[in-house]
């Protein structure tokens, strides 16, 4: 199938790319290389560096591509800034959303699976929670993910749209080839800070709110593997349905506080890090755990890396051979053309 995958250079996006090429898809990456990097897409994949909310460029990718699905990661996914700047959500999350759903719409395609978020359900009133659970989102990066699904559903209903939306919330870990893994500028995620604290002894881990009504007062979430994220998106892919819009939780069914978090960071790593409590963030629930039990009946679906030590340790690995992120591999070709140039040097000056 020929795939556009949009956020196709960003964390989750680019292993998704990698999993559906290797699946056998072609795939087209759209994506403006904001928060992306371009050394994370494939070189086997098509890039185009522009916005979701481009009509006449999408309209001309989705002709010139031959495209028959859309994978729709792109957005911004920062809670806090969320809270303090909700038009650029309302506007990049949903606004350019619809138009790339006008888009396809145009084009004849009808084929959509979505990156939604767990935020959407706000502080659940049940854990682990499923998809029947009130969507009641307490934050601005929440509730653009939700307006997108009401859209998708009407789309579904009204224009025969087959859609998937998965819903999860901490992704991490690395593509076990180590090629590709999570570089987020700034980072905010909780296991690569850690981890940064864990190759910088002067680096300072710092958590977020001590107070909250957990058994250790800090926020308890669920954490799966990238390379299990993905599979569930082409599992998705593969079982969608004119007409329909289904809807997924993926998710570990299994809540790590934020102190566990950093224990399992330690315990990887062989490494004390040095804390600092902060005051709660703007818009972060206390608990949110997933229960993935449709998604597993539904599509057969099954992690791989479902231990938390595992997410950690691939993690781990990627942050270790790549310390600068994807600017390692920029500074290794900058010094092997400067190491070329001395050996130059030094020859000519001999002979």
């Amino acid at each position: 199938m020929k795939l556009l995958i949009t956020g196709g250079a960003g964390y989750i996006g680019s292993h998704a790319v990698r999993e559906l090429l290797d699946q056998g898809h072609e795939v087209t990456v759209l994506d403006n290389l904001s928060n992306g990097h371009r050394e994370a897409v494939d070189s086997r994949a098509t890039l185009f560096v522009g916005s979701t909310g481009d009509l006449p460029f999408l309209l001309d990718i989705f002709q010139s591509q031959g495209i028959e699905a859309v994978m729709h990661f792109a957005a911004n996914i920062e809670v806090g800034e969320s809270v303090a700047d909700p038009g650029k959500y309302y506007r990049n999350n949903f606004s350019n959303t619809m138009i790339l759903l006008e888009a396809a719409k145009r084009a004849g395609l009808r084929r959509f699976v979505f990156s939604s978020t767990a935020a959407v359900y706000g502080n659940p009133r049940e854990t682990p929670h499923d998809e029947e659970q009130e969507q009641a989102p307490i934050n601005p990066y929440g509730r653009s993910k939700l307006m997108v699904e009401w859209a998708l559903g009407d789309l579904a209903k009204a224009h025969g749209f087959a859609i998937a939306v998965l819903r999860y919330f901490n992704v991490a870990g690395a593509h076990p080839s180590l090629r590709i893994g999570e570089d987020h500028r700034p980072e905010s995620h909780l296991i690569p800070r850690i981890l940064k604290g864990a190759r910088d002894e002067n680096e300072i881990v710092k958590i977020y709110g001590t107070d909250y009504p957990t058994p250790d007062g800090t926020c308890i979430r669920d954490y799966i593997h990238v390379m299990d994220l993905v599979q569930a998106h082409a599992l998705a892919l593969d079982k969608l349905e004119e007409g329909r819009m289904r809807i997924y939780n993926v998710g570990s069914e299994n809540g790590f506080s934020v102190r566990e978090v950093i224990a399992a960071c330690e315990k990887i790593t062989g490494k004390t890090l040095t804390l600092r409590e902060q005051e709660r963030r703007p818009g972060d629930p206390a608990v949110l755990v997933a229960r993935s039990e449709k998604i597993r009946r539904e599509l057969g679906w099954k992690p791989q890396y479902p231990d938390l030590e595992t997410i950690v340790s691939h993690a781990w690995a990627w942050h270790q051979s790549h310390p600068a992120g994807y600017q390692t591999k920029k500074m290794s070709l900058e010094q092997h053309k400067i190491m070329k140039f001395l050996e130059t040097k030094t020859c000519n000056s001999m002979t």
